[in-house]
């Protein structure tokens, strides 16, 4: 039987996540945890020896040696492999299907997005206003009055928007932008959030186990950008009682937390997993005693739970 002194029991009186009053936020609910767009979100900070580093000759052999054997970046392709044209009450419109895929190996996860000309057209507008000199020579097909239903049309832009992604990749701050990682990414997130919202857990879920590799992929430089999604993950799960899946989506988003005592999610998310860790009779213990080690450093009030957090995202 449960205790009180335990968390998910009746009278748990634990501490618990830190609300957004209490500590100042890294990321807007608009686009969490992403880099700030331009040049200057583009570092890396890899922590390699400097060109002054004391190590022997020798010693950077094998330090190279080994971050080449654990570190490798991720390499995508991008193909517009379908259109179809749609009509509505009031318009008509071509939906590109849009293929991503990693190389390299055999990927499972490749991501399949629907993108009409009007959402490449707002990608193009907005890394314009900070990439302009970097974008300069990506040719961006034009847009026509008539015609553009035509099966010729149809086809010369699914080989234009091809090239024009994969050279956009190519450039590298332009692929670890917010305008890039946002576009392939950000409406398939805003729909799962909102069925998350909404109830619609399942459904929601769906969504999320199709778009977050997809994200990961985008997100390596930038490891914290994907967790608000995890989160949303294990909250999905453990609404659908499936504690075990919850509690795996939550060891993921931890991993890349690391030790960000500061960031928005840290706390309702451990406290989330220490609920999940009892209920699954793994050990708790040392969870609990990270979240009130973090409580020490940083005392806060108590604030939104987990799922409190999560559905205020992409509003």
């Amino acid at each position: 039987m449960a205790s009180a002194e335990h968390p998910g029991s009746p009278g748990w009186t634990g501490r618990m996540a830190q609300g957004p009053a209490g500590a100042k936020q890294e990321a807007t609910a608009s686009g969490p945890d992403l880099p700030s767009p331009g040049p200057e979100g583009d570092s890396d900070a890899d922590g390699s020896p400097s060109p002054n580093s004391s190590m022997t000759t020798r010693e950077l052999q094998e330090y190279w040696r080994n971050e080449k054997g654990c570190w490798k970046p991720v390499k995508l392709l991008f193909e517009i492999a379908s259109a179809r044209i749609e009509e509505r009450k009031f318009c008509k419109f071509v939906v590109y299907q849009v293929v991503v895929i990693q190389t390299g190996s055999f990927d499972s996860n490749k991501a399949i997005l629907g993108r009409r000309y009007s959402d490449f057209q707002a990608l193009q507008k907005s890394l314009l206003k900070t990439f302009r000199e970097e974008i300069e020579d990506v040719p961006f097909p034009k847009k026509h009055l008539v015609g553009n239903f035509t099966q010729e049309m149809i086809l010369e832009r699914k080989l234009a928007f091809t090239e024009y992604l994969s050279l956009l990749y190519a450039i590298r701050c332009v692929r670890r932008s917010r305008e890039f990682v946002d576009f392939l990414t950000r409406p398939e997130l805003k729909e799962a959030f909102g069925c998350l919202r909404a109830g619609q857990y399942t459904k929601a879920l769906d969504i999320l186990l199709h778009v977050v590799p997809l994200q990961q992929k985008l997100t390596g430089h930038w490891p914290s950008a994907v967790v608000p999604a995890l989160c949303a993950v294990l909250v999905c799960h453990r609404e659908l009682e499936r504690p075990l899946e919850a509690f795996a989506a939550g060891e993921q988003a931890l991993e890349r937390l690391h030790a960000r005592e500061g960031h928005r999610y840290y706390a309702p998310l451990l406290d989330a997993m220490i609920r999940l860790a009892y209920a699954l009779g793994k050990d708790f213990v040392s969870l609990q005693e990270r979240l009130e080690d973090s409580q020490l450093r940083r005392p806060t009030a108590r604030g939104f739970t987990l799922k409190e957090l999560v559905v205020r995202e992409y509003l």
